[in-house]
């Protein structure tokens, strides 16, 4: 938590800071802050213990201007956590050393500061205003820091780097002090739990989250829910970008239906950041172009299009235009900066969903170069699941699978697969596997035809036929229901995931 530097206050008469000075001007302005509302404040808590308890989830020791008054709250404080009575007797012993205190007039002005209450009904109102007062002296703070990086021209901290900074404390000022939950009824948990099956109920399909756009996957998660970290893992081409693509496409492409005050319906689409750290933003462009258009990407890139396709490309990216899909090609961002930039967006835009492309390509943050990979990992993990509940939105993080699947006959993935699993599977609410075996089938009977006799070789091209554009799902971990496997149609011209009909899904059982 950053906390002001009141050394320079202290010095100063009457706590007052010059703001400017010039050689015919000088102006001051007074730091805010509020010295009767701390004394009542105080004087309350020495009356009525229980008026601490009304201001302790928000209002810190330093959040008070006054020194002498910080002291005397965090020694109540300290006694009253304890169980103790906090009056003027018990803290009698705490300040007989206490220069601060002494200063302004020792046991005597504890007694003073008893006599000062005015009611303790108030005394959340008088803890607001001093946390008021406390956010107006940061924001000072933090002003003359901005000022002074900005005139310190450091090649190694360019002006777009200190703006996210600038963004990162503001956010985390704007974060202290909000209450905490804490404890409720378990009548006010149950209340919100049939509130939110109400609003699935009245929902024309059985989807809470946002969904995916393929019919089994919602059908086995009922969306991607909010707060929730979502892994994709799957070993390279087996299509981890284009699936993610195309959910981004779908969920972007869905409207999200809800009530105004006034019981009025309210028509919006839903908004989806897609963090590409490997491809950049107009490739990611042109493969949402060739999925929607049928047009091959790389036809698209050279320009060999017929004038029916371009035709084609031009109605589609004119479609294109009217979805909230951000995407941020920003190679090696950490998840501290993945959060700003999503804080901001949210803030400017609204936010559905998160998607990072891939979970491996994430920066560790700087106090972790020390640390092995799996360290990092755990920690970046952790970072994003903590992101998901933090802006209450589905984070879908995509991740590389270890070789291990390549060495065992039944490549099918499992969790231990996933690469540093322990800290991704633990983090995660959904794992899901993608799996493609004709890529598997292709490649081995390119391999092994001199090996096999012409009747294995005949089965293997049977299968191969059989798994051909087809992909398999694997929900290998659900936290709040069911695993399965989700059927889906892979057509790799134009790196598009699509439903797939029942009749040509893939038997379980191959062998």
């Amino acid at each position: 938590m950053m906390t002001s530097d009141t050394s320079d206050l202290e010095n100063s008469p009457n706590n007052i800071t010059p703001l400017r000075e010039d050689k015919d001007d000088i102006s001051f302005k007074v730091m805010p802050h509020n010295y009767e509302a701390e004394m009542a404040l105080i004087g309350a808590i020495l009356t009525n213990n229980r008026a601490y308890e009304r201001v302790q989830e928000f209002l810190l020791p330093e959040h008070f201007a006054d020194p002498a008054h910080a002291k005397v709250y965090e020694s109540c404080a300290r006694l009253i956590d304890r169980g103790q009575l906090a009056d003027p007797v018990t803290l009698k012993n705490y300040f007989t050393n206490e220069e601060a205190l002494e200063q302004v007039g020792g046991q005597s002005y504890i007694a003073e500061l008893a006599n000062s209450v005015i009611t303790i009904q108030n005394s959340q109102d008088l803890g607001r205003e001093i946390y008021d007062c406390f956010l107006r002296r940061e924001l000072i703070e933090i002003g003359e820091i901005l000022t002074n990086n900005a005139f310190d021209h450091d090649l190694d901290i360019p002006a777009t780097q200190q703006i996210e900074v600038a963004e990162s404390h503001l956010f985390e000022l704007a974060e202290k002090g909000a209450s905490e939950s804490g404890f409720q009824e378990f009548k006010t948990a149950i209340t919100s739990a049939i509130d939110l099956a109400a609003a699935a109920y009245r929902k024309d399909t059985d989807l809470v989250g946002t969904p995916s756009g393929f019919t089994d996957i919602d059908r086995l998660l009922g969306g991607f829910h909010r707060s929730d970290l979502i892994i994709i893992a799957g070993r390279p081409s087996m299509g981890k970008t284009a699936l993610a693509t195309n959910i981004a496409y779908n969920a972007a492409s869905s409207v999200n239906r809800s009530l105004d005050t006034e019981g009025n319906e309210i028509e919006e689409r839903e908004v989806v950041a897609f963090f590409s750290l490997e491809m950049s933003a107009e490739q990611l462009a042109t493969r949402i172009i060739s999925e929607q258009a049928h047009v091959r990407s790389d036809a698209i890139r050279r320009g060999d299009v017929s004038e029916e396709e371009y035709n084609r490309v031009f109605v589609v990216s004119q479609a294109l235009h009217k979805l909230k899909l951000f995407i941020d090609d920003t190679p090696a961002l950490t998840v501290s900066q993945i959060r700003t930039r999503a804080r901001r967006l949210k803030r400017q835009n609204g936010l559905s969903m998160i998607i990072v492309d891939y979970l491996q390509l994430v920066a560790p943050p700087s106090n972790s170069r020390n640390e092995n990979r799996v360290q990092e990992v755990s920690v970046i993990t952790r970072s994003l699941k903590a992101l998901a509940k933090e802006l209450n939105v589905p984070v879908i993080a995509l991740s590389q699978l270890s070789r291990a699947v390549e060495q065992r006959e039944e490549k099918r993935p499992q969790l231990s697969d996933l690469r540093e699993s322990g800290s991704i599977e633990q983090d995660s609410d959904v794992v899901m596997f993608l799996y493609r075996e004709e890529y598997y089938l292709d490649r081995e009977s390119r391999d092994q035809r001199e090996h096999e006799t012409d009747e294995k070789f005949s089965r293997r091209l049977e299968r191969l036929e059989k798994s051909r554009n087809k992909a398999e799902v694997i929900v290998g971990k659900q936290r709040h229901g069911p695993i399965g496997t989700a059927h889906l149609r892979f057509n790799g011209d134009f790196t598009q995931f699509s439903d797939l009909a029942l009749d040509d899904r893939i038997p379980e059982d191959r062998h």
